[in-house]
C-alpha cells in the first residue's frame, strides 16, 4: 500500500470517529430527554395509584351505605 492510501483511510477513519461522537452526543441528550419523561411519568402514575385506592374506598363506603338505606325489594333486583 501507499503512504497516502494509509493517509486516506486514516483521515476517513478520523471523520468516522467524529461523526460518531456527534451521533454519540445526540444519544447521550436523547437518553436524558427520556429519563426526564420517565421520571414525570412515574410520578404520575403513582399519584392515579393513589387516587385510584381512594376511588375503591370511597366506592364501598357508598355501596355500603346504600345497601344500608335501600331495603331489599326496592333495588330493583327483587320485585
Amino acid at each position: 500500500m501507499e503512504p497516502q492510501e494509509y493517509d486516506e483511510i486514516i483521515r476517513a477513519l478520523t471523520r468516522i470517529a467524529a461523526h460518531q461522537e456527534t451521533i454519540n452526543q445526540d444519544q447521550r441528550t436523547i437518553n436524558q430527554d427520556q429519563g426526564s419523561i420517565n421520571t414525570r411519568l412515574t410520578t404520575a402514575i403513582e399519584r392515579l395509584d393513589v387516587a385510584i385506592e381512594r376511588l375503591d374506598v370511597t366506592q364501598a363506603r357508598i355501596e355500603t351505605l346504600l345497601a344500608r338505606m335501600i331495603p331489599p325489594g326496592e333495588n330493583g333486583r327483587e320485585a
